[in-house]
């Protein structure tokens, strides 16, 4: 019988990859990943274990819109070291004028999190669980 034994990859379908590149380069930066790789239309990141990509929505795509909600992609989740962490990624989501929907709090008994959009709307979340040590 096959296991998984880990998640390998993301890829987000964005709108304008340009903004949209500008963007998680930033936030990828901040978070520790590096640039794995940059093609015309996709890009992606890694921190040795976890891999995400951005790729250029095509014609058909661009004519529906993101929205949280419909089939598909709700949200993604990085998981972070602390609650510090935490608290320094909004620091730098407000610094950089990224839109906080939800921010860092307790949203569930020992589940801290701060959550935010990407340039497409699409929702992210920073987030600690587990008793601090």
């Amino acid at each position: 019988m096959s296991r998984v034994t880990a998640v390998d990859h993301l890829v987000v379908s964005v709108t304008d990859f340009a903004v949209s590149r500008e963007f998680y380069s930033g936030l990828m930066g901040f978070l520790g990943f590096e640039v794995l790789d940059e093609l015309t239309d996709m890009m992606g990141w890694t921190n040795g274990t976890t891999r995400l990509w951005i790729s250029q929505a095509d014609k058909q795509g661009l004519k529906h819109p993101y929205r949280k909600g419909d089939p598909g992609f709700h949200h993604y989740a990085w998981s972070l070291r602390n609650r510090q962490d935490v608290d320094e990624l909004q620091a730098w989501l407000t610094e950089h004028h990224v839109t906080v929907v939800d921010p860092a709090g307790e949203y569930y008994p020992d589940y801290y999190a701060v959550f935010f959009l990407d340039p497409d709307g699409m929702k992210l979340e920073g987030m600690f669980y587990g008793a601090e040590k």
